[in-house]
């Protein structure tokens, strides 16, 4: 079975991906590289032009390494966090 998650897109990425809710994401395998997770959501979501200052928090953990693999689960919740500027 594939698994599904919820991919929440903050600031530039919710722009950029056209979303204003979360969307339902199918996960090609059950363990997965968080670079090629990325590398998926980045394709499909027309986030390649933040691909390398995105940041992803798994489940409300952050993905530190994305050489790391993580376990996905249907209903697990992913979050795609971009650079963020302020004064």
């Amino acid at each position: 079975m594939v698994p599904s998650l919820k991919i929440l897109f903050f600031a530039k990425s919710r722009e950029l991906a056209g979303l204003s809710s979360a969307e339902d994401f199918l996960v090609p395998h059950a363990e997965i590289k968080c670079s090629d997770l990325l590398d998926l959501i980045c394709n499909q979501f027309n986030l390649s032009i933040i691909r390398n200052n995105v940041i992803l928090a798994h489940n409300e953990q952050y993905c530190d390494d994305l050489a790391e693999t993580i376990r996905i689960r249907n209903g697990d919740e992913l979050a795609v966090i971009p650079p963020i500027s302020g004064g």
